[in-house]
């Protein structure tokens, strides 16, 4: 049985990650994978984790399951994150999922249920693991306008022409903030607007939160999934702790359904057969570790602060950049690089470009041009900045 299936292509961010690690050159840079690192390469833990870990080990009494949804205390501290400490508890089910993945994949088996005939409109680009977590339930994709490459902001006058234009059997995916690939994020205004348009038009609002406090800060960053949430009936938001609470290998995530009050305790159902069906019961340390961080006053404080230090450290290395590459004298007008919020932003090398700074120079990056700004720091900026006008001449 096993003899007909057929051999795959290697992720390309796995790949890069593998090339990196067995690369001898002691000058390598690793600019791929979306991960956060220190200026030494170290993904740390937060104390205020190391904190809530151990208060959890020394008060865990049981190793029973915590149920499908998750536990109440979990998803209310998560809700008062994301929307604010007035969300509207009766018309939102929420639930503890297998990191941002499983919270993405809940919920588009959630809208394949609810209506299998509905469009899911993605950005362009968009996050390259947002089609198969989507698109694999059957789902149909299609795109809407969202990075102008030329001034490397958002091309929002396209992006709101195509949602004008859509209605109620259409979801729109939306990036909270930090757009991942390109790192090009929406301003209030333009969440206002879209929240408008949304309401008028009768599209579900489908919002990807996955670098809360890692642009303008925390609240900052939720502007337009609290905007959305006051603005219409309906909406999903799907969000992860793997980036902003640093627990990558925990797998810590939330779905969240708003709907009429009416239809909460079916929605709840809904989401609990979904998860029962894939994976029955979500793992309970890391969500235990959130929740004793946002209900302590004292660990949220010591959280809060240590998010902050790596914002400000992902937008020092986006001026470093900047300045390493003007520095370099690399052709181009790079003020977009400290414009741009989050990790990620583009550079723009052609793949052959970027081939030859990985075989070349052991600097590795995606080859649509998507760099992670954790990357970059004092130690490398000349060998990297020297290293790109190497290829672009």
């Amino acid at each position: 049985m096993f003899s007909s299936m057929a051999s795959l292509p290697i992720d390309p961010i796995l790949g890069l990650m593998a090339k990196f690690r067995e690369d001898p050159n002691s000058d390598k840079v690793d600019l791929s994978v979306g991960v956060y690192k220190t200026a030494n390469g170290h993904t740390p833990i937060f104390e205020a984790v190391k904190a809530a870990e151990k208060y959890r080990l020394e008060t865990e009494d049981t190793k029973a399951y915590i149920g499908m949804m998750g536990t109440p205390g979990y998803n209310d501290a998560m809700l008062r994150l994301l929307i604010g400490a007035d969300y509207p508890s009766d018309r939102i089910a929420a639930a503890l999922t297998p990191g941002g993945c499983g919270a993405l994949r809940v919920a588009s088996e959630f809208l394949m249920r609810a209506n299998p005939d509905a469009t899911v409109w993605v950005s362009d680009p968009t996050w390259a693991n947002h089609m198969p977590l989507i698109g694999g339930v059957g789902l149909k994709i299609k795109t809407y306008p969202y990075y102008d490459k030329a001034s490397h902001g958002v091309n929002f006058s396209g992006m709101i022409e195509t949602l004008k234009g859509l209605g109620p059997n259409d979801v729109v995916l939306l990036h909270a903030s930090c757009h991942n690939p390109s790192g090009a994020d929406l301003s209030p205004a333009q969440w206002d607007e879209i929240a408008a348009v949304a309401a008028e038009r009768g599209f579900i609002p489908f919002i990807d939160s996955a670098y809360q406090g890692l642009g303008e800060g925390l609240d900052a960053d939720a502007y337009g999934i609290r905007k959305i949430a006051a603005s219409v009936e309906e909406m999903i938001l799907a969000s992860s702790c793997s980036k902003n609470f640093g627990l990558y290998r925990d797998r810590v995530g939330q779905v969240a359904v708003m709907t009429k009050a009416d239809r909460k305790e079916v929605t709840v159902g809904q989401i609990s057969s979904i998860a029962r069906g894939m994976y029955s019961m979500p793992p309970a340390h890391g969500g235990a570790v959130v929740e004793h961080i946002l209900t302590t006053p004292s660990l949220t404080a010591s959280w809060q602060k240590e998010l902050a230090g790596i914002c400000s450290s992902i937008q020092t290395s986006r001026t470093l950049l900047k300045a390493g590459l003007e520095k370099a004298g690399v052709e181009g007008d790079f003020a977009y690089l400290i414009q741009n919020q989050g990790m990620f932003s583009f550079l723009d090398l052609t793949v052959e470009q970027i081939n030859k700074l990985q075989a070349d120079y052991s600097v590795y990056l995606v080859n649509s041009g998507r760099i992670n700004l954790a990357g970059v720091t004092a130690n490398n900026i000349d060998y990297l900045a020297a290293s790109i006008k190497s290829v672009t001449g």
